[in-house]
């Protein structure tokens, strides 16, 4: 129940009003969502503070402290995860002198002049990936050690909590049941140590967690165990009855923490998804099924059998990257629930009162025009398999093959997309469409039925560095050009 208009707070001891405030400043129900920036045409980011406003988004999480970025979120109201890259780790955990310098000039600095809400820093990002074959393992603590020291020299710390990003292979049930769950065996020691730090210090426990992964590494894996409305094979653990991988994954977190003696610790989903193209199972349809799912549970307040309440979870992510690798898997490049341009990609409803996704606002293209095949060049031209591969290795072609939007094409179909990716992304330089005799500029749109061949923004930015993601396991760009000209010769 709210407070009449004009009752007053005059009568109220000062301490009960900081209170209050403090209160206020921690109350955001609503659901939180990555910024990735590796894309070869950034919208702007007031465009896309815009985006994250319009959309009802109160959480963000970014994976680096871009200036840019950082200065337009100034007085947005948002509440901000910054990003410490994996590769800075080494650096901050043998110095503390760096750790200080870090936090004043990508905290400090904007939270105090430039009125931007950060609440977490995430000091790397899943750097226990089995991938990584233990890089990280020794100085991921001491990383997060030295950074939260200087949040305590600068002030910071009852507002500012540390944090790290955690894969959820970080954590295991030999019996796939919950209740039996326990971190990896090879950093079990590590894990506890860190997550004793995030408990002394007040900071949450980061977990992302995907069930698409699942799908797309097994094959054998059921289908509707990855979705939220019903599995005809639950699993019951003791009682608890779990329907979803999602919700057994995260409860085998909480079990863990609570083997450890840290069953009340706080836990934040840091990243939730499902790309839509690059994979036979990353479609449009499924996608919107899966978030709209766990939206559902979210606007809820549904929690898990073993917390109730409402989660505190970032959608993964806003808009697609384009220069993401995709060493992955060929989905790397599309988790976005909007498009490169700030198109949403179908329907989402992130409130109860919702009527979908708003678009980005203003954006400028570039001509309707588009580099294909010729219609003269023929499928034999020795010219054409070094082509494509050039193409295809500084655009993106990630949307052909199988089960991808535009893996019904043709094989001048699918040369003609693979002109075109970098065509666009070369800003429609003419050179970029001069493949010898193969290519040829046209206005007549090439696109068909959801495979779409897409016009690039305007834009006064290149290509960014920043991370957006995660390496999961390795495919490779040449085995991918292999498959592809396989379908197309």
């Amino acid at each position: 129940m709210g407070l009449s208009k004009g009752a007053g707070f005059a009568g109220l001891p000062a301490a009960v009003l900081l209170l209050f405030a403090m209160l206020l400043m921690g109350s955001v129900s609503g659901i939180g969502v990555n910024w990735g920036t590796q894309l070869t045409h950034p919208l702007p980011a007031a465009t896309v503070v815009k985006i994250l406003k319009d959309n009802g988004f109160q959480t963000l999480k970014l994976f680096d402290a871009d200036s840019s970025i950082l200065s337009a979120l100034k007085n947005s109201q948002i509440q901000v995860m910054v990003g410490i890259p994996n590769d800075m780790l080494y650096t901050l955990s043998n110095s503390v002198q760096a750790a200080e310098k870090w936090v004043a000039k990508n905290v400090s600095a904007y939270v105090s002049s430039n009125g931007v809400d950060i609440r977490y820093v995430a000091v790397g990002n899943e750097p226990f990936l089995e991938t990584y074959n233990g890089t990280f393992e020794g100085i991921t603590l001491p990383a997060l050690q030295n950074v939260q020291a200087a949040l305590v020299k600068a002030g910071l710390s009852s507002q500012i909590k540390v944090t790290v990003p955690m894969n959820g292979d970080v954590y295991e049930s030999s019996t796939d049941v919950p209740s039996q769950g326990d971190f990896r065996a090879n950093i079990q020691d590590r894990m506890v140590e860190i997550v004793k730090f995030l408990n002394d210090n007040g900071s949450p426990f980061t977990v992302n967690i995907y069930p698409f992964i699942s799908l797309y590494d097994n094959p054998n894996f059921p289908v509707d165990y990855a979705f939220f409305n019903g599995y005809s094979s639950p699993i019951d653990d003791n009682g608890k009855i779990y329907q979803d991988m999602f919700t057994a994954n995260y409860d085998t977190l909480v079990w863990t923490l609570q083997k450890y003696g840290y069953g009340n610790m706080s836990i934040i989903v840091g990243e939730i998804g499902w790309p839509t193209d690059g994979d036979q199972h990353a479609t449009l349809q499924y996608a919107q099924r899966f978030n709209q799912g766990f939206m559902a549970r979210y606007i809820a307040g549904q929690g898990t059998p073993m917390r109730s309440g409402p989660l505190d979870a970032y959608l993964f992510s806003l808009i697609d990257e384009d220069a993401k690798s995709i060493q992955p898997g060929n989905f790397e490049r599309h988790w976005g629930i909007f498009y490169f341009d700030g198109t949403p990609k179908y329907q989402l409803n992130l409130t109860a009162n919702s009527n979908g996704l708003v678009p980005a606002s203003n954006v400028k293209y570039l001509s309707r025009q588009w580099c294909v095949m010729s219609p003269s060049a023929s499928l034999d031209d020795p010219q054409l398999a070094p082509s494509v591969s050039y193409a295809c290795a500084n655009g993106d072609c990630t949307s052909l093959g199988y089960g991808t939007s535009c893996g019904n094409l043709d094989a001048r179909g699918n040369i003609s997309y693979a002109f075109n990716s970098y065509y666009q992304i070369q800003d429609q330089l003419p050179s970029a469409c001069k493949f010898g005799n193969l290519s040829g500029v046209t206005n007549s749109d090439p696109s068909s039925g959801d495979c779409q061949f897409h016009i690039m923004i305007k834009t006064a930015a290149r290509l960014t560095t920043s991370r957006g993601g995660s390496l999961r396991q390795p495919v490779g760009l040449l085995m991918f050009l292999f498959m592809l000209f396989c379908t197309i010769l």
